[in-house]
């Protein structure tokens, strides 16, 4: 068991018992235990298996490769629309977790086998998301602008469509691409720290409010 693991299921104010379980259960799957990005992480061989999470109305077990899974009860969850490749098996109490005892553990071993055996799941490229019909019309308008958001990686790229395509109104859409348009020429992505300051680039960890506040640190 991971020292760490202890410490974060200790530290919950909820899900603590349901969270506790799974991480028996888990474990009894012969997984190696590690404490990645914030939660519980279950590896075999190096290769992410399961990770533990807690939300505000369930707990859950996630599958990284879960779209591989033959699911026969039709009970893995898609967090969102977007997602491709992980799955969610959720629960909302102890009950719950022990009548899926045994269906869990022959997914997670279904889980372990997909990683020896290599199998990937197909990831969307970003030529086969649509460009938002504002989107196309910039293009058009300004061909360098084109030039730019096509010389972004193929992860930025993704994020900025979805990102742009998410608003149900035009102006909305319009507004988000005029919002970033200037990220998008200078190379960065939606997410990419810009301040320079960030301890996590290129993500952004919220440094650039000092920025903002050039007195907040002052004693």
């Amino acid at each position: 068991m991971h020292e760490a693991v202890t410490e974060y299921l200790i530290g919950l104010t909820r899900w603590k018992a349901e969270m506790t379980r799974l991480r028996t259960i888990v474990l009894e799957c012969g997984l190696y235990e590690e404490y990645k990005w914030m939660h519980p992480c279950y590896t075999a061989h190096g290769k992410n298996i399961v990770l533990l999470h807690e939300f505000k109305g369930y707990c859950a077990v996630l599958f990284p490769k879960g779209a591989l899974l033959k699911d026969p009860l039709d009970i893995l969850v898609q967090q969102t629309k977007n997602t491709q490749a992980a799955r969610q098996m959720r629960f909302t109490d102890l009950q719950g977790i022990e009548a899926l005892e045994t269906t869990l553990k022959a997914y997670i071993m279904e889980a372990i086998e997909i990683e020896k055996s290599g199998r990937k799941v197909a990831m969307k490229k970003t030529v086969d998301y649509e460009l938002p019909e504002e989107l196309v019309h910039r293009f058009r308008e300004e061909p360098e602008f084109e030039k730019a958001f096509k010389a972004l990686t193929p992860g930025r790229q993704k994020g900025y469509l979805l990102h742009f395509a998410q608003p149900k109104q035009s102006k909305t859409r319009s507004s988000r691409i005029v919002r970033n348009s200037e990220r998008i020429i200078d190379g960065y992505g939606l997410t990419d720290c810009t301040c320079g300051l960030s301890k996590r680039k290129p993500n952004c960890d919220g440094s650039h409010k000092q920025l903002q506040n050039p007195g907040s640190n002052r004693r």
